[in-house]
């Protein structure tokens, strides 16, 4: 699904196969890639509990030569602002040279027994372009155990942009392979300097 052969029906039937709202979805990616051909895609959905409530969620990631476009459709009960259900999508285009980190955290059972080419159970993705940070902060010390003057704060900050966690025993292994092929894809991207 990963590959630079991909084409737009191709990435249109992994939205249909995800069964979420698919002609919105497509819609709304097809428009943000507009007519640039598409080098790699992955499409996520995830369903998470909300008290009484299931919700999905979609994420539908998108490579061409210039761009990464992120687009995220969510359900929403019937509130205060609708009397009905309705669904929210949103897509995001970014060029490619604004991507600063690709992160992919791999999880292994067994290591001391890994192969190779062996399916990690769980992988993360997380790509940051400068949109959004996350900052962590504590206290800082200095090694004398007596000493009480403030040192301030220290800490570290984030990209945070984008995260996606895909799992072989909540997506099956199919879905693992993709989301490595993406990061993979994407990580070559940035690491072209011409872009």
């Amino acid at each position: 699904m990963a590959k630079t052969s991909t084409t737009t029906q191709g990435l249109r039937a992994a939205i249909e196969r995800s069964g979420y709202y698919p002609a919105l979805v497509a819609e709304a990616v097809e428009a943000a890639v507009g007519g640039e051909p598409i080098r790699s895609y992955l499409v996520h959905q995830e369903t998470t509990f909300d008290q009484n409530e299931v919700r999905r969620h979609v994420t539908v990631l998108v490579l061409t030569d210039n761009r990464f476009i992120v687009s995220h459709t969510d359900e929403q009960a019937a509130d205060t602002t609708s009397p009905t259900p309705y669904a929210t999508t949103s897509t995001e285009s970014v060029k490619i040279g604004r991507i600063s980190s690709v992160v992919v955290s791999r999880v292994v059972a067994n290591p001391e027994s890994y192969k190779p080419g062996t399916l990690p159970r769980e992988v993360v993705l997380t790509i940051g372009w400068g949109a959004v940070s996350r900052i962590d902060l504590e206290p800082a010390a200095c090694g004398d155990p007596n000493c009480e003057a403030d040192h301030g704060y220290t800490g570290n900050s984030t990209a945070d942009d984008l995260s996606l966690r895909v799992s072989e025993a909540g997506d099956g292994p199919e879905t693992v392979r993709e989301a490595l092929a993406f990061a993979q894809s994407l990580s070559e991207a940035t690491a072209d300097t011409t872009r």
